[in-house]
């Protein structure tokens, strides 16, 4: 059905659009590197000009794992000690603060990374992690053009520069849908692992159930509970209270003083904030967003769509409904755009398409120079997009 209503092209339009892309991709890859080389060698990136590390997001993995293997895993939750870590790891005193606010299942990577000194289990974790993301994409295009697609997307910049966990997440989820339709149990377990990040599988459970998916959601289920029934053991009852006990701090700093800059947040929720709405305004805006998102979801996954654009639409909704999305997160939103292209690459782009992405991409891109969340729009527009290829698909299906 796809394939009737965008219009089968002749077999020379593929060289076309894919040729496009990968000049598009090739031109902006080679970018990222010339910047992340020349902030390195300005000493702007991982090491400054008096050899101390450059504080980035990922000092508050190293300093929790850190305390792991001194043996108090629940100290990662206090925010005295922790800070102290992050300073010990870049070799002095920042003035600020990263804040560990995941499960204590993420504390076996924390763990993992720390055996290194910080600037260099960064750019360890960038090379476990990029390789999964550029992997999953590359299934999902079904292309080798996929791996280029993959470093060229803007956030993947920018989660590279902060050391985060975007590239794992889009593989996980990427990887658990391109997984679905031939092997169940593997998506189940990549589902599962997800809950190391829990507010972008908020839809997940949604999406399956309402496909009739019930072996794969037994399969999350058990991953999940393995996974942290295994960090329980590891690391204690202690850090389990402590992570609980650190939720209502972190909400109230993050979500309610804005110390992580609202205007940084790539949700309904920040930009509202950002453009001064009082709290209870911002939520309930954002409640019914993610309600909607659950409610189009549900209904793309109760119908014969083709699976493309169901797992397009799950994986747009996940960053529509969640409030705490940030830039390096927006890694994710490859995964739908990469759904959308697969069946694209056979045939040429419109120019309002082309447009549209072009658009996605440098409100990513460019979000540093705004100070306002200017990657929600950009997930705004895949979403469009999404319902627009769903909307021709049920068309082209009466």
């Amino acid at each position: 059905m796809v394939a009737e209503h965008l219009g089968a092209a002749p077999r020379s339009a593929k060289p076309r659009a894919t040729g496009v892309l990968a000049r598009l991709c090739f031109a902006a890859v080679a970018a990222y590197v010339t910047l992340l080389a020349v902030s390195f060698a300005t000493g702007f990136w991982l090491i400054d000009k008096q050899g101390r590390g450059v504080p980035t997001d990922f000092v508050n993995v190293w300093a929790a794992g850190r305390l792991v293997q001194e043996g108090r895993p629940a100290a990662a939750y206090d925010w005295a000690i922790h800070e102290r870590v992050e300073y010990a790891g870049v070799g002095y005193d920042f003035g600020g603060y990263y804040g560990w606010h995941y499960p204590p299942a993420f504390l076996f990577v924390a763990a993992a990374l720390a055996v290194l000194p910080y600037a260099p289990a960064l750019v360890a974790w960038m090379a476990l992690t990029l390789p999964l993301y550029m992997l999953a994409i590359r299934r999902i295009l079904g292309d080798g053009i996929g791996y280029l697609a993959a470093c060229a997307f803007p956030a993947a910049l920018w989660n590279t520069a902060v050391g985060q966990n975007g590239f794992l997440t889009a593989a996980l989820f990427g990887g658990g849908l391109t997984a679905l339709p031939k092997r169940p149990m593997l998506a189940g377990v990549c589902f599962g692992l997800l809950t190391y990040k829990p507010q972008f599988g908020l839809l997940i459970p949604i999406a399956l159930a309402a496909g009739g998916h019930w072996r794969m959601i037994a399969v999350a289920a058990a991953t999940g509970l393995a996974l942290h029934g295994a960090s329980w053991a590891a690391f204690g009852t202690e850090s389990f209270a402590a992570f609980l006990a650190n939720m209502a701090q972190t909400n109230q700093a993050v979500f309610g003083e804005g110390r992580a800059h609202l205007d940084k947040m790539q949700s309904l929720y920040g930009l509202l904030r950002a453009l001064g709405a009082p709290a209870t305004a911002a939520w309930t805006a954002q409640g019914a967003l993610s309600v909607a998102a659950a409610i189009a979801v549900a209904a793309a996954w109760r119908t014969r769509l083709p699976h493309a654009l169901k797992a397009a639409a799950l994986a747009v909704g996940a960053l529509l409904a969640s409030p705490y999305v940030y830039v390096y997160d927006q890694v994710l939103l490859a995964v739908p755009i990469a759904f959308l292209l697969r069946d694209r690459l056979n045939t040429e782009l419109r120019p309002i398409e082309w447009i549209a992405l072009a658009a996605a991409g440098l409100l990513i891109l460019t979000f540093p120079a705004w100070d306002l969340p200017t990657g929600w729009f950009a997930v705004v527009i895949v979403a469009g997009l999404v319902g627009r290829e769903v909307a021709l698909d049920a068309k082209a299906a009466s």
